[in-house]
């Protein structure tokens, strides 16, 4: 189920389902709005927004409220995290999924909320979107394909293919006048294969592993993988969670990883050492150091769509 396409004039509520909106600056807040704004949205936040516990989150039934009420609302039709952070798990046993699934709509955010997106969609068959963050849109370098592909896939009904952005930084963009070291960009493969299609599940892999021997796993038969690392996370987290993986998903149709933040300290000497230990990666397509997870600029994945991963042309295309 895809929830209705937004367009110009549609209202996007930002809610807080892992960290508080209050750790965002109030220039990270003006310039977020503003592109979101000018794309022709209008933004409104969630009432328990700012509240601010001693974990810089807040409490599970003040985030669930203003999930419940952002599905609610019969203005609202795109939902964004304000930002990521490590709970939003906390709020799964919690949530109306029968509401969620009577007013679908754009869900989108990426890092810790994997675990929403991928357990909305297994308990209500809508599509929810790993991609950008509200906090996302204050970025102004690489911002272009970051936006292009978030528009194209929450906007049109049409097939959308990705490629690989020109460019790619791992820099402290959300500080006032950031300096950027931008770096050619290019996706790499592991095992090149035939054109394969599947089903899009997954984000940032240690949160996924969060939803293993839960109600909350979608089925992951005929699925395509997409696995990424956070900066607290290091190449040694990586390995342990893909290995648990692995025993979950017994034949993913292919897999895909983004980028690793340097500070994983994920060497591609490693990264393939990993990949070497099972035999079925070498039947399937995969790649790596794509356009997703926490270096910039991200592609946005929809969750329990169709992909058609081609690794000859170094494309995904979005049914």
């Amino acid at each position: 189920m895809k929830a209705p396409r937004l367009k110009a004039g549609d209202e996007i509520r930002i809610v807080a389902p892992s960290s508080s909106f209050s750790i965002l600056s109030d220039k990270s807040v003006r310039d977020a709005t503003k592109r979101l704004t000018n794309l022709g949205f209008k933004i409104t936040f969630a009432s328990h927004l700012t509240e601010r516990d001693a974990l810089d989150s807040s409490s599970i039934m003040s985030r669930v409220k203003d999930i419940h009420e952002a599905f609610s609302d019969k203005n609202v039709k795109g939902i964004l995290s304000a930002i990521g952070g490590f709970n939003c798990n906390e709020l799964l046993p919690y949530l109306d999924f029968s509401l969620i699934k009577a007013n679908p709509k754009i869900f989108c955010g990426y890092s810790d909320i994997t675990a929403l997106c991928n357990a909305i969609t297994c308990k209500t068959g809508m599509i929810t979107y790993v991609g950008p963050h509200f906090s996302s849109f204050q970025m102004d370098e690489l911002q272009e394909y970051q936006t292009s592909s978030f528009l194209n896939v929450v906007s049109q009904d049409e097939s959308i293919t990705i490629s690989p952005s020109s460019f790619w930084s791992q820099d402290a963009w959300y500080l006032p006048n950031p300096k950027r070291q931008l770096f050619p960009n290019d996706w790499k493969i592991y095992n090149d294969s035939d054109i394969v299609s599947g089903y899009c599940y997954g984000g940032n892999l240690g949160t996924f592993q969060l939803l293993f021997g839960t109600g909350f796993l979608p089925s992951l038969e005929d699925s395509i993988l997409f696995l990424e690392n956070t900066e607290e996370e290091n190449y040694q987290d990586f390995a342990r969670a893909l290995s648990s993986l692995m025993q979950v998903a017994k034949h993913p149709k292919a897999l895909l990883i983004g980028r690793f933040p340097k500070e994983s300290k994920m060497t591609e000497k490693k990264l393939l050492t990993v990949l070497n230990k099972y035999p079925l990666l070498k039947e399937i397509p995969v790649m790596y150091d794509m356009d997703f997870g926490h270096t910039q600029p991200l592609f946005t994945i929809p969750i329990g769509d169709l992909v058609t991963v081609d690794t000859s042309e170094k494309t995904l295309t979005f049914k």
